[in-house]
């Protein structure tokens, strides 16, 4: 499921090593979204691509997110230029664009920017 990275910084002061995790966002490829579709739990897949402004202000709101939820509901990426399949499936025109599942069925889509609080609020209806 979500997956982190450590990141290990050199603290100068005391030549010491400290370790700090970082809960990201689930990375969706076209296989492992079928699949978490079809598994009829909560789903949030966000349609994201490297060089897209907006995606890039919403990717933090997606990765806090997909840490308080964790267990709760799947909250994820999607890269648009690595995989296709999916954005073909579900019309993807714009990004950002993020798609909420519940019971295998597409119960929401916001397409462009959105708001931290408004984002939990369209998580919350899933549940």
């Amino acid at each position: 499921m979500p997956f982190g990275y450590r990141n290990i910084r050199k603290c100068s002061s005391i030549g010491a090593y400290s370790e700090q995790k970082r809960t990201m966002a689930y990375v969706f490829t076209d296989e492992n979204a079928k699949e978490a579709i079809e598994s009829g739990k909560p789903v949030v897949i966000d349609f994201w691509a490297e060089w897209c402004g907006p995606c890039k202000r919403v990717a933090p709101i997606v990765d806090e997110l997909a840490e308080e939820y964790e267990g709760k509901v799947l909250i994820g990426k999607y890269n648009v230029d690595d995989y296709a399949d999916l954005s073909a499936e579900y019309s993807i025109r714009n990004i950002p664009t993020i798609l909420f599942f519940n019971g295998g069925e597409l119960k929401e889509r916001n397409v462009g920017s959105i708001s931290k609080a408004d984002l939990a609020k369209k998580i919350d209806a899933l549940l």
